[in-house]
């Protein structure tokens, strides 16, 4: 008889494992996949994309309804878990339903940081994180709505380019002297910005939110230097936090997201977690590829195998208005490092190597990403680069030349 296993949310690192396990351990597990929204698992990374009206909403399904039934996969949409009985092993969800299981994986992800800024409650004044806020956001974006958009990473360039894509008059508010500063260097950073600005983005550095001023409805943003942005909606897109809530009331070990081993287990070994609301190692990772190396591993344990996840490389690869950018381990050359660089500013292209030991141990890659894989696997490979050092800039097939 199959072992009950249950997946608690419904996103793309619980995607990702279900696939995984039907390769995997078919038959081995009864499983079942419970989220809260009430659709089936999406692709987030497509929200900006789809806000910018270049993709319709079926096109970021993850799987089609078929694809579950096929697999035997029970699904939950629109529901949520209440409560976790370990001692009985035991969901219990919204409704009053209740759920046994064998094995239980918590997938559980993450929610917007929302700072408690004065004015923060008025009307107007969001996050960008589901379907439900795209929606929202374009419908302000069709009527030209002056939009202000908090945050200059990721999230926060994601929804700038789309809501200036959808029609709105944007501005882009960023705390520090640079976008994206936690995976790019100053020049990179600097013709990203110059790109946004290029495609309507007013961009404004330096620029630390005080509040927001409005009666009913938000109406500007207040800086700290006095400052005010007017806005009909301001975006709030400075980053995430794990949801944690559900595993803390079962009494399991969090620190800032959910505490788990090399196995992905939590403090409870029958109960295991992935993705954006697990800790490992003293890192609560919020990118897609280590949630789904963490699937991977996680599946191969469940399956009867061995495996241990180590821990990820981060990287980041997206394309803001055409431009692409991607970057991965060191970005800036420390102690003992030296950089190969390769720039071009009329083109808009800016390729940074940082080398150490005679290996690759970052690159930063603006306007011209072609390579960014290859590149990712010789930081991951460690490999000795000395012989291909001058043809790192113009790609692999440069270097697979200069190699022979």
């Amino acid at each position: 008889m199959a072992e009950p296993l249950i997946i608690v949310g419904n996103g793309m690192a619980a995607t990702r494992l279900a696939g995984e396990l039907s390769q995997r351990a078919l038959g081995r597990y009864s499983v079942a996949v419970i989220g809260d929204e009430p659709r089936p698992a999406y692709n987030r990374v497509l929200l900006s994309p789809l806000l910018a009206g270049e993709i319709g909403e079926n096109d970021i399904d993850l799987k089609p309804p078929a694809w579950w039934r096929d697999r035997g996969i029970s699904t939950f949409y629109g529901r949520s878990v209440e409560r976790i009985d370990r001692a009985a092993r035991v969901v219990t969800l919204r409704g009053g339903s209740n759920l046994p299981y064998g094995k239980l994986v918590l997938a559980t992800g993450s929610t917007p940081l929302r700072p408690p800024f004065p004015g923060g409650a008025l009307k107007g004044v969001v996050t960008f994180r589901d379907t439900a806020d795209v929606g929202m956001m374009r419908s302000y974006a069709a009527r030209g709505a002056r939009v202000a958009v908090i945050g200059g990473g990721l999230l926060g360039l994601e929804a700038a380019y789309g809501l200036a894509r959808a029609g709105a008059e944007v501005t882009l508010l960023h705390l520090v002297d640079r976008l994206m500063e936690r995976q790019l260097d100053r020049e990179g950073a600097g013709l990203l910005a110059a790109a946004m600005a290029a495609r309507g983005v007013d961009v404004r550095l330096r620029a630390e939110t005080k509040g927001f001023r409005g009666r009913d409805h938000v109406e500007a943003v207040e800086l700290t230097d006095g400052t005010e942005i007017p806005a009909d909606l301001v975006v709030i897109a400075i980053g995430v936090r794990p949801n944690i809530e559900i595993a803390r009331a079962a009494g399991l070990g969090v620190g800032r997201g959910i505490l788990v081993d090399d196995g992905l287990a939590t403090s409870d070994p029958a109960i295991f977690a992935i993705g954006e609301c697990a800790e490992h190692r003293g890192l609560a990772y919020g990118l897609v590829e280590p949630a789904y190396e963490q699937a991977r591993v996680l599946a191969a344990r469940l399956a009867g195998r061995d495996g241990a996840y180590l821990g990820s490389l981060l990287s980041t690869n997206l394309k803001v208005s055409g431009v692409g950018v991607f970057s991965a381990g060191e970005f800036e050359a420390g102690d003992g490092a030296e950089t190969v660089v390769l720039r071009d500013p009329a083109a808009g292209v800016y390729r940074k190597f940082v080398l150490r030991g005679g290996r690759l141990a970052g690159c930063v890659l603006v306007g011209d990403t072609q390579g960014a894989l290859f590149y990712l696997g010789l930081i991951r490979s460690g490999q000795d680069i000395s012989a291909i050092r001058a043809d790192l800039p113009f790609g692999e097939s440069h270097c697979i030349e200069a190699a022979a």
